[in-house]
């Protein structure tokens, strides 16, 4: 009877030791880090402007195929690091850009009250907005998978407990790629920056008056639509940047951005819409909810089908018990 029962239990299931949970936590904290990211310049962007940017993730995706070409173009002419930071100042530049166009010419008439239909008019410029990324970058790129080479490579060292090659970290038992912790570390790095930057410099100060109250914050100096441009620009290059971190770690297509425009929706409504501490937890809740459903799925075959199942779940337990999100308040 044991046995016969030990036969239908799968046997990955038998492999599940303390290390393995801390591997997938770990991984789905790196990820997260990434997700929160993504879903924070969405945020910035709704809470200034009052839409939601249905283009958000062809600038993620943009921001791979930025990395990709500058890679392609410099890997042998420059200094590996030097190829990296400047790949990622690149993509950083190159989505802040079209963001501020695109922003000017087509939003600003909107902010401005020329446009009878304001919503309708967001989403209808924001969608083709993306459909136009989507399908340039197919003619430019072709449909086909491109993935970057590794541009950092952690610093050699061995430690006892804690080693590390070019292409690994190893703590105990517990061994992290490379790709995923580089992107998770400069992640994490420009949640800081843009952190300080909204909370102790003026500009940022700014953008959360304008945020609040737009006629208060005209009163007072600021030019809500100068705060609508730049709040459109740094939603923008922070999903850039996101993508420019994960291109060595997925391979690209033109179409990769649906996915993630799609979990920063999920992420920003539910930490609460507007809400940057919200953005944040919601990202890394996310992150480690995919990560230990996929690895804890009893058939490995058919985890990564349902990885974005996983988030969903816990996505529409909160909205049960909180349905104004993590953080988000009643209007």
């Amino acid at each position: 009877m044991v046995a016969t029962l030990l036969h239908f239990v799968p046997a990955q299931m038998w492999l599940i030791t303390p290390e393995f949970i801390l591997r997938l936590l770990a991984e789905g904290l790196l990820i997260g880090l990434i997700y929160s990211l993504m879903a924070l310049g969405l945020t910035l962007i709704f809470s200034v402007l009052g839409i939601v940017s249905f283009s958000h993730g062809e600038f993620y995706m943009i921001g791979g195929y930025v990395v990709y070409l500058f890679l392609q173009k410099f890997q042998n002419s420059l200094p590996r690091a030097l190829t990296g930071i400047g790949a990622l100042l690149a993509a950083m530049l190159v989505t802040f850009a079209i963001g501020v166009v695109f922003e000017r010419l087509f939003l600003q008439p909107m902010a401005r009250g020329e446009v009878d239909r304001p919503n309708e008019y967001a989403i209808l410029t924001t969608f083709g907005l993306a459909f136009f990324l989507q399908y340039l970058m197919l003619g430019l790129m072709g449909p086909f998978p491109k993935k970057a080479r590794r541009f950092f490579d952690l610093p050699v060292f061995d430690a006892g407990l804690i080693q590390a090659t070019k292409a690994s970290l190893k703590i105990g038992n517990i061994t992290l790629g490379a790709g995923r912790l580089i992107a998770g570390l400069i992640a994490l790095l420009a949640l800081l920056a843009m952190l300080y930057f909204m909370f102790k410099t003026w500009t940022g100060r700014a953008l959360q008056a304008t945020s609040q109250d737009r006629q208060a914050a005209a009163v007072v100096g600021i030019n809500p639509m100068n705060m609508n441009t730049l709040a459109f620009g740094l939603g923008a290059m922070l999903a850039g940047l996101a993508g420019a971190v994960l291109v060595s770690v997925y391979s690209w297509v033109p179409w990769v951005g649906v996915i993630a425009s799609s979990k920063s929706f999920v992420i920003i409504v539910l930490g609460g819409m507007g809400s940057i501490p919200g953005s944040l937890l919601g990202g890394l809740i996310i992150g480690v909810v995919e990560s230990l459903g996929t690895g804890l799925f009893p058939d490995p075959v058919r985890a990564q089908a349902y990885r974005d199942v996983f988030g969903l779940v816990i996505f529409a337990l909160v909205l049960l018990v909180k349905p104004t999100g993590l953080f988000g308040r009643k209007l």
